[in-house]
């Protein structure tokens, strides 16, 4: 690793030191152009990039956000590429040679994309998520991993992924909203505004999206008062009471569930229709329609104007 882990250069995130002195570290998702959808090898660099800042002892708090008009419209789902920003990093054999799903390789890259989601909840730093635009299925994940999250008022958060799989660390939704809630937007894949988002305990604050960048940093910074080394015993002090509430195994199971729920009806269908567009090259858009349409939101609602 360089001395300075700011000097490090990655194709799908910048890093910066914002706030006080620099004592607090930003990570800016950085692929605007895809709405900062969260290929594989953006998720690796993630992952290397929180190493990198969880030993500068220097950096008190992390903030994470996202470059252009959003925070993370979720996982990647166009056609991966052997290279590049959609290139796949690793992969593991997830259909036999007569198309059938195989669970246990499905549920291991699943796995394998929650372990760095879950170092990002328990990394000895203070984190903050900064939401603006869409904070969808995975974009919605990660910014649940985060110990706080800050977000526009009038920014979107929900896990329409559900309506064809399952969500595995945004199933953190009992543990830090009400039952009835939490179960509304679990079965519907809806979306809820930022400022609803902040009522329902999903979120610390809800703000103009003009003032967010700001109040972000102004909060981030108000935490980094404290030195890094004392920040990091809070939070581990404050984590093992929803480590003992079941967080790590309610996760690792909700990974399962996902990788068994490519097996349903509504997946095949699903996962059916996304090969067909990719084998025609049409593009996604009549399939997220197909899958939004029924609600009358997502892109369902945008084709509609």
């Amino acid at each position: 690793m360089t001395a300075d882990p700011y000097e490090t250069t990655y194709e799908n995130l910048l890093l910066d030191r914002v706030g006080k002195d620099g004592r607090v570290g930003r990570i800016t998702l950085n692929r605007p152009k895809k709405m900062n959808a969260l290929s594989q090898e953006l998720l690796y660099e993630l992952n290397d990039a929180l190493h990198r800042l969880e030993s500068d002892y220097d950096t008190r708090v992390i903030i994470l956000r996202g470059a252009g008009r959003t925070f993370s419209a979720g996982y990647d789902l166009t056609p991966p590429r052997d290279q590049g920003a959609d290139a796949v990093v690793r992969s593991f054999r997830t259909v036999d040679e007569q198309g059938r799903r195989l669970v246990m390789g499905v549920r291991t890259g699943m796995q394998q994309i929650v372990d760095i989601q879950m170092y990002f909840w328990n990394m000895a730093k203070v984190t903050v998520a900064q939401v603006h635009g869409y904070a969808l299925a995975g974009g919605c994940e990660i910014a649940m991993m985060a110990d706080l999250v800050v977000a526009a008022d009038d920014a979107q958060l929900g896990h329409p992924g559900n309506r064809f799989g399952t969500s595995r660390t945004g199933v953190i939704w009992p543990l830090v909203m009400g039952m009835r809630a939490a179960k509304e937007l679990y079965y519907t894949g809806s979306s809820i505004t930022g400022k609803r988002a902040e009522e329902v305990g999903m979120i610390n604050h809800a703000w103009p999206a003009d003032e967010l960048e700001d109040r972000a940093i102004d909060y981030a910074d108000n935490i980094a008062n404290l030195t890094s080394d004392h920040l990091a015993i809070l939070k581990q002090n404050m984590n093992r009471f929803y480590e003992n509430m079941g967080i790590y195994s309610s996760v690792r199971s909700s990974a399962d569930y996902d990788a068994m729920s490519q097996a349903t009806a509504q997946a095949y269908e699903f996962h059916d229709r996304m090969d067909e567009a990719h084998r025609g090259g049409t593009g996604i858009g009549p399939v997220l329609e197909w899958r939004d349409g029924p609600y009358n939101d997502y892109r369902a609602r945008q084709e509609k104007g």
